[in-house]
């Protein structure tokens, strides 16, 4: 069994994912998610597993991320080694830093998204279906949940919102509709004390609710 992870920021105005270069066979030098092996006789569990994954390989703390369960992955043919099932996790954190490479990545890096195709770069395994699920699986949850400010920092206006929906989606959205919608649904926002100047004018800071 395996735990794989595709983890998006949003970085300038475009949506990255995760990947690392292999540095060992199957597909060495090619592009994947981070991941790896799970120790059925370890004392952690899935998500620690997939924690520890992450860290050794790209050198990132997933207790700065979003982190939840995609799914499992286990048509026969995914890994040319022999039947491997992958548990897929979805992680999302606002300005996360440049990797650092390790254990068995060559290198790690973020690569940009295009919300309906994905990326360019093939990817190896199944881990472009992983990827294409869980950018499925983000655009639909935030339209019903407050998930959206997972890509947020802490604290954060209604336009720094608006541009995480419309980055995600690949679409505008109508200015003054979003605002109205997104302060009428209950607990989906909170309010602070504080402001911060965004286009000349002072606007009020949020917190996920």
């Amino acid at each position: 069994m395996a735990v794989d992870l595709a983890v998006l920021t949003i970085r300038g105005d475009r949506l990255h994912v995760l990947l690392v270069e292999r540095a060992k066979p199957p597909y060495r030098g090619s592009l994947a998610l981070p991941g790896g092996f799970f120790e059925p006789h370890s004392d952690q569990d899935l998500e620690q597993a997939a924690a520890r994954e992450l860290a050794e390989e790209t050198g990132l703390v997933a207790g700065r991320l979003h982190l939840e369960q995609l799914g499992a992955y286990s048509a026969l043919d995914r890994d040319p080694r022999g039947r491997v099932v992958s548990v897929a996790y979805v992680g999302l954190g606002p300005r996360l830093p440049e990797p650092d490479a390790g254990g068995d990545a060559a290198r790690a890096r973020w690569i940009p998204v295009d919300p309906a195709a994905g990326v360019t770069e093939p990817l190896a395994f199944d881990h472009a279906q992983i990827l294409a699920d869980g950018l499925a699986h983000v655009q639909r949850t935030i339209e019903h949940t407050s998930l959206a400010a997972a890509f947020c920092p802490d604290e954060f206006t209604i336009s720094d919102l608006r541009q995480v929906y419309e980055i995600v989606w690949g679409t505008s959205l109508d200015v003054a509709n979003f605002r109205r919608k997104v302060l009428s649904i209950d607990g989906f926002l909170v309010a602070t004390d504080q402001t911060r100047v965004d286009g000349g004018r002072p606007a009020r800071l949020y917190r996920r609710g």
